[in-house]
């Protein structure tokens, strides 16, 4: 089922999923295989020419991932998806049909640490290059965009700071610009925020966090829009040009609004192999199938332990755009009227070694690099996961030394604010 008309908690329980033909189980099953038998010769070259949609090799697709993506393009309002091993995996499948050497991408400085270090230096050896700037500043973000520039990438809300994207207002450059955005939602999730309605044209996740919820698999996804007119210039050749190795096949002209999707699969997964296995797929559709519970709850924890942490002595800031007290909260009611979800970050008093205390001492808290578990989770990002930046870097993203990430799972909250009181205690002492 994927008739966007249902609800939401409808839809993340029964989109893309169908009873099994064979056995007319009622969970998807997990299609454990690499290979396919095909009907025919003509249907295995049918298949392999792109001229019939169906399984091959779970290279490229697999009926339980074949799920997993229908449902997360539904509940993102997008027309395809394309699942891949994880969201640094996706990051790279989203920019690939977009980028070739001598061109630039302009991204936000508040990103993930990772996407930072993926963006500032590991796509270079593509000959690919990213300019990075504050979102907040849109005539800086104007000025950055060149005849070079092929996409712009933001965060809906920042890891780790929990910052706001004007999602809406980039867009209109980006658009203005004839380029497609790129929104990284993965700690919003579809819930809270749907990028597309806003402007997006593709949509990245690293399905190990919320859509999964339970801190067991890796995984990530690229989600299209469809809106996108991939043939409107001369930018996209990937996408508008002859393919030579489909024998000339032009993938916008042949299949319209799907042509970022199929070419994610027929070309992406082909040669860049970076495959999501059908159990991590299992058990992401069983945590989306609860993602508007668990959010709901999320949010509830979260606001009420960063408004209590705003009122500690032990305590120099809270970056939570949940508070009324954050420049982002009247931004957040448009772009996430559900909530600003539960990633945030406090500045301690005392400094790197106090933050070190802290996290060492915390008992529910689990100190992990992750997030949007169902368990609260904690790390001290500027020796951690922003630990490759520059100390400029790390402040611009909101990874400074005296700052610890925090992120909110579903335990009782009042749990998790007597958990951080005995350690601010000792962090302090």
């Amino acid at each position: 089922m994927s008739d966007t008309t249902h609800g939401f908690d409808t839809l993340q329980i029964h989109a893309g999923a169908r009873p099994d033909p064979a056995t007319g189980a009622r969970q998807t099953p997990i299609y454990q295989t690499t290979a396919y038998v095909f009907r025919d010769a003509d249907h295995a070259a049918a298949l392999f020419n792109l001229q019939e949609v169906g399984y091959i090799y779970s290279r490229l697709t697999n009926p339980t991932v074949a799920v997993l993506q229908e449902r997360i393009a539904t509940l993102e309002g997008g027309v395809g998806a394309v699942c891949c091993s994880s969201g640094h995996a996706a990051q790279i499948m989203a920019l690939f049909p977009l980028m070739g050497p001598g061109k630039n991408i302009v991204a936000s400085t508040r990103l993930y640490g990772g996407t930072v270090t993926q963006f500032s230096h590991t796509i270079k050896r593509f000959g690919w290059e990213c300019k990075f700037v504050d979102f907040d500043d849109l005539d800086a973000v104007k000025a950055a965009i060149d005849d070079n520039t092929r996409a712009v990438f933001g965060e809906a809300i920042a890891n780790p700071g929990g910052y706001i994207m004007d999602v809406r207002a980039i867009a209109d450059i980006a658009d203005a610009a004839e380029i497609p955005l790129i929104i990284d939602n993965t700690t919003a999730t579809p819930y809270l925020c749907r990028p597309i309605e806003l402007g997006a044209t593709l949509v990245v996740h690293s399905t190990t966090k919320y859509l999964t919820g339970n801190g067991t698999v890796t995984g990530g996804c690229v989600v299209d829009s469809g809106n996108f007119d991939w043939s409107a210039n001369d930018k996209f050749p990937s996408l508008s040009a002859p393919e030579p190795a489909y024998h000339g096949l032009n993938f916008h002209e042949t299949f319209g609004n799907l042509a970022f999707t199929f070419h994610g699969i027929a070309i992406g997964l082909r040669d860049l192999g970076m495959t999501m296995n059908p159990q991590a797929a299992h058990y992401t559709l069983m945590g989306t199938e609860t993602l508007s519970l668990r959010m709901e709850r999320h949010v509830e924890n979260a606001v009420k332990v960063a408004n209590w942490l705003e009122q500690d002595d032990r305590i120099e800031k809270v970056t939570y755009a949940g508070l009324e007290s954050s420049p982002y909260f009247e931004r957040a009611k448009t772009v996430c009227p559900k909530g600003a979800g539960a990633l945030f970050t406090i500045s301690v008093k005392g400094g790197y070694e106090a933050c070190i205390k802290l996290v060492n001492a915390l008992e529910i808290f689990s100190h992990v690099a992750n997030l949007g578990d169902t368990r609260s989770l904690v790390i001290h990002s500027a020796s951690t996961t922003h630990r490759q930046l520059s100390p400029e870097q790390q402040e611009a993203a909101g990874a400074g030394q005296n700052v610890v990430r925090i992120s909110i799972g579903t335990e009782d909250a009042d749990d998790l604010i007597a958990d951080l009181d005995q350690a601010l205690g000792k962090a302090s002492s």
